[in-house]
């Protein structure tokens, strides 16, 4: 049984600075020199630590968490304890990981499945936030009575935890070469990207009525949402349009500009709708969506410098995150924790999805089943727990550490065990290799629909002749690169291939490669 003075404490929303250890943002200011070293020694040992993520199956933000808790203030000693600098870096990270997944999202590949994808980042995260706050009043009333946990503000606490984190899922389906049935990755991918946005906004209607003194007014509350929601989607598309027409009409010197040029209109689109009184995040996804379906000048160096943006955003953010946590402070409450994550598991998640989904009969119950198990939780609930700390409300260093909590578990248990669930529910496919050229660093534009292949030519391909009008090829289908060893060169009707060689081959559609490869006598 614990005594009242830890309940007393997370009462409390300050924290008193912890003693001991290695102080890098002192009052006096920044250690920059040390700061810098410390930091590249993080990054450091989250990129070793990241290739475990591929190799194990373990999620990569579980892994950047750990490093962070491994050098904070109960492992190596290093202190961070400004909860204020915390929602800083949480708040411009998640703004450039929101932006980029929207450019990264098809809007072919999502288009079947835009309703139920918006039901379930609508509807979903408030049944989840709903159910889940009222397991947890109960949950926290049985195992420690006395806090004196209220209903609104277990509710507070599961809007935190509403929505899902995408990151994780996908790499680990994608380091386990596993490709979803049934339209099931797209509708995660636009449940995960747009599901921030209603839980944000249910956090901080929530955080406004537990601090509030008067009676709170619901009605005005579910207004606010409405709103915020409205003028966000508004704004991110009308400037993301305009992003769109100014790109195409600036004629720029210097191409290395343009990619920081969207990157400037993406803080431009979160922070101007904040002052629109819409919803920051939802305005930078939809933005990144207009812009990533759009064509531009520098598309495609655009999108990479996005993606390594956004990865760095991500190793910033979780190593953050795992800094600020003092896990000696997660021991008291294993057992609260515990029942609320399993709840959320394995109750309030399936119904919120099996209710969201229920007008939608093309999803069958297997789909259903994995949708509700991919509610995977990460950085974002994390953020959204520090705005509890930012803003002075009661019991939030307690709610802080049971959503840090929750999100490990969550982690470990479903992160670990996705591409198994997946194979068990018969809802992964493998996919086809043969469409992934992995010795050629060459990348066409979208607006290019041919399909390209690698061919590794072996004794048999070469058997009715060696040179490359020999092969046979249809007439659709070009060789336009040969690696052999080391060396690339273009080849012509004539040019001696050798067993071994690597072809690069692009033609009209899916259907004229699996015609390539019948003619070449390989077998699809």
């Amino acid at each position: 049984m614990l005594s009242p003075s830890y309940y007393n404490n997370f009462a409390q929303p300050k924290t008193k600075p912890r003693s001991g250890g290695l102080k890098l943002i002192s009052e006096m200011g920044i250690q920059i020199e040390l700061l810098l070293l410390v930091i590249s020694i993080l990054f450091f040992a989250s990129i070793l630590v990241g290739k475990a993520s591929s190799k194990f199956g373990v999620p990569i933000l579980l892994l950047f968490l750990g490093v962070g808790m491994l050098f904070g203030s109960d492992g190596l000693g290093i202190q961070f304890d400004n909860y204020n600098l915390a929602q800083t870096i949480g708040t411009v990270t998640l703004c450039i990981i929101l932006f980029s997944g929207g450019m990264d999202t098809k809007i072919n590949d999502i288009r079947p499945v835009i309703a139920p994808g918006i039901v379930l980042a609508t509807v979903g995260v408030l049944l989840t936030a709903l159910l889940t706050g009222l397991a947890a009043w109960w949950i926290l009333g049985l195992t420690m009575k006395s806090v004196g946990f209220g209903v609104l503000t277990a509710m507070l606490l599961a809007a935190t935890m509403s929505s899902t984190d995408s990151a994780s899922v996908f790499s680990i389906l994608r380091s386990k070469g596993l490709y979803l049935k049934n339209n099931l990755r797209p509708t995660l991918e636009l449940e995960s990207g747009s599901n921030d946005p209603m839980a944000f906004v249910l956090t901080i209607t929530l955080i406004g009525l537990v601090n509030s003194d008067a009676e709170p007014s619901y009605m005005m509350a579910f207004v606010s949402v409405v709103m915020q929601l409205v003028i966000g989607g508004a704004v991110g598309y009308l400037l993301g349009t305009l992003l769109v027409i100014i790109i195409n009409k600036l004629k720029l010197e210097n191409a290395t500009l343009y990619p920081i040029l969207v990157l400037t209109f993406c803080i431009f689109i979160f922070s101007s709708t904040y002052y629109l009184n819409g919803n920051s995040y939802l305005a930078v996804y939809v933005g990144g969506l207009v812009i990533g379906n759009s064509r531009f000048v520098h598309k495609r160096s655009t999108s990479n410098f996005f993606d390594g943006l956004s990865w760095l955003s991500q190793l910033c953010l979780f190593l953050t995150l795992g800094l600020l946590v003092n896990p000696s402070e997660l021991e008291p409450i294993i057992i609260p924790g515990l029942l609320i994550s399993v709840a959320m598991m394995f109750i309030t998640r399936p119904i919120s999805v099996f209710l969201s989904l229920l007008p939608f009969r093309k999803f069958q119950f297997r789909d259903k089943v994995f949708v509700s198990w991919v509610g995977l939780r990460g950085a974002v609930p994390i953020i959204f727990a520090i705005l509890t700390l930012a803003n002075d409300v009661p019991y939030a260093r307690l709610i802080f550490n049971l959503v840090f909590f929750c999100t490990l578990v969550s982690l470990i248990l479903q992160g670990t065990t996705l591409p198994f669930v997946a194979k068990r529910l018969k809802v992964a496919e493998k996919p086809d290799d043969k469409l992934k050229p992995k010795n050629f660093d060459i990348d066409f534009p979208e607006e290019i629909k041919s399909a390209t292949s690698e061919i590794l030519l072996t004794d048999n391909i070469l058997s009715n002749g060696s040179r490359l009008m020999d092969l046979g090829m249809p007439e659709k289908t070009l060789v336009i690169m040969v690696r052999r060893g080391d060396s690339f060169f273009v080849p012509t009707g004539s040019t001696q291939l050798m067993a071994g060689d690597k072809l690069l081959v692009i033609t009209d559609n899916n259907e004229a490669l699996e015609e390539t490869y019948r003619k070449m006598g390989i077998v699809s």
